[in-house]
């Protein structure tokens, strides 16, 4: 018997401030709509969770592709995960450069080679060697990210502190459930302004920026990289429906974990084997966005929702 599809989107957990605040909401919504278009299709989750993060990848608003922040050198290194919960096959991608789709190329690591992870100046070149499209640096870095990064050198800023205060852009995702009951998870990040040359956080890391596994469910993960990382944040959240929580209870306690053990913060979105979702997050906002049954819900501040009848879907 077919499930009903969902789709639920974040484009990042932080201090989002009021001047991004109707654009952030506008731009999940928007990829939302473009994920879930692929689902009532009859689209696999794989497809829906690309599509939409591709759409976050190509809006400014956000920390991924077009909105990339910069590193220590002025330049922009991506990263991207994307797995499949019918036979938990990924494909991830890190410290990428002038692509500006990293989730495509990281589902074609998927899809064409035997490795899940490719990183550097080696995915770099197989990028090109499978044609996928090339961008200059310009074209993916924002004024806005440009005079975020002069500032950091102006005043000597420390990164960790900066993005402890929530004060810096993070990464954007999405996770789906088909009519077929497959779950799927992709997330992309242009990652910290002024990160180390080389870094990589939690983003394209299988079970902490991302985890799809049919027999549970899938999350995408967003916020203080390192912290998500320690605690291993997708997965703990898995582990927890496992023993028997909703999605939006796994959410908070391994949340709640995450401050308690590491002191970080972050947040997420889930969806269940059985198509039951939660879009949870410790920051000041979050952008989310979800999709069931034609409903559009979402919402940026704690205990903020929102819904919207899409007479356009069926």
């Amino acid at each position: 018997m077919d499930l009903k599809p969902v789709i639920v989107i974040h484009g990042g957990a932080w201090a989002i401030p009021d001047h991004l605040a109707e654009c952030s909401k506008i731009g999940v919504k928007n990829a939302a709509k473009c994920g879930y278009s692929v689902l009532v299709n009859r689209g696999s989750s794989m497809q829906a969770v690309e599509s939409a993060v591709r759409v976050l990848e190509d809006d400014i608003s956000f920390d991924a592709g077009h909105g990339a922040v910069l590193n220590a050198d002025g330049d922009v290194e991506l990263d991207a995960v994307i797995m499949d919960g019918k036979n938990l096959a990924a494909g991830s991608v890190s410290c990428i450069k002038n692509i500006s789709n990293p989730i495509t190329f990281a589902r074609t690591v998927l899809e064409k080679t035997s490795h899940t992870m490719l990183t550097g100046k080696g995915a770099d070149a197989y990028a090109e060697k499978m044609n996928i499209a090339r961008v200059s640096r310009d074209e993916l870095v924002t004024e806005h990210a440009i005079q975020e990064w002069e500032q950091y050198h102006k005043y000597k800023q420390s990164v960790t502190n900066l993005f402890n205060t929530e004060k810096v852009h993070d990464t954007v995702g999405a996770v789906a459930i088909d009519c077929q009951g497959n779950v799927s998870c992709a997330t992309s990040t242009g990652g910290i302004t002024n990160k180390m040359v080389g870094r990589v956080g939690d983003s394209p890391i299988i079970g902490c920026g991302g985890y799809a596994d049919n027999h549970v469910g899938a999350v995408s993960t967003t916020g203080h990289g390192e912290s998500i990382m320690k605690v291993t944040l997708a997965r703990l959240v898995l582990f927890y429906m496992e023993q028997g929580e909703t999605p939006q209870k796994a959410a908070d306690q391994a949340l709640e974990y995450m401050i308690n053990r590491v002191h970080g913060r972050g947040g997420l979105v889930v969806v269940s084997k059985n198509g039951q979702w939660a879009a949870r997050f410790t920051t000041k906002r979050m952008a989310w966005a979800s999709i069931q049954d034609g409903v559009l819900t979402f919402g940026l501040n704690p205990d903020e929702i929102f819904q919207e009848s899409l007479d356009n879907f069926s």
